[in-house]
């Protein structure tokens, strides 16, 4: 993924500064994502386009459970949010509908900013899911990520999907667990 970086270094950007609560019961994601980030950078739309990055500061989507901060940002086009930590429930909520959270440390995020703040018109960075890499100028930062999230970022598979690739396993484990048990038959066909 090749994109700009659009810094937000405050610390503790909630759920509802992303995409407040008055717009949860927008169903269109397009006007949805209209009013992301509205109340901190009125600007947000003019700024960003399809692939770019966010840099955060810490704690980025801390507050409530809502899916709507991420599906705003990935409406922008948003790829990929780059900070040193994420509210956990956001976090799963990044991962489970296609975003790319990557948690980096203080010192990594300060070369990112500093590259970035250099030459704000060349800020675009390389991040490569499949090697765990960050590339930037000459400078390149190697990331740690659960790889089953990995994997599932990469084939573009939600949990569902990626359960269902084990459906042979699963009906064999069926049929087992039926053979051990056959009084389990009677009550499934019923």
């Amino acid at each position: 993924m090749i994109g700009d970086v659009i810094k937000y270094e405050q610390d503790n950007i909630d759920t509802d500064v992303i995409i407040p609560g008055t717009y949860l019961k927008i169903h269109d994601y397009n006007e949805l994502a209209t009013h992301a980030m509205e109340g901190l950078d009125p600007d947000f739309p003019s700024k960003v386009k399809d692939g770019d990055f966010i840099v955060a500061g810490k704690n980025f989507g801390c507050g409530s459970s809502r899916e709507h901060a991420v599906w705003a940002l990935q409406e922008w086009g948003i790829k990929a949010l780059i900070g040193t930590t994420f509210g956990s429930i956001f976090y799963g909520n990044c991962i489970r509908n296609g975003l790319l959270p990557i948690k980096l440390s203080s010192n990594d995020i300060q070369k990112l900013i500093d590259y970035v703040e250099k030459d704000p018109a060349s800020n675009q960075i390389v991040i490569d899911l499949e090697k765990l890499s960050i590339n930037f100028g000459s400078s390149e930062i190697v990331f740690a990520f659960d790889k089953k999230f990995q994997t599932l970022l990469l084939e573009g598979l939600d949990e569902i999907q990626q359960t269902m690739k084990l459906d042979n396993e699963i009906s064999s484990f069926e049929e087992k667990h039926l053979e051990r048990n056959p009084w389990l038959g009677a009550a499934i066909s019923n």
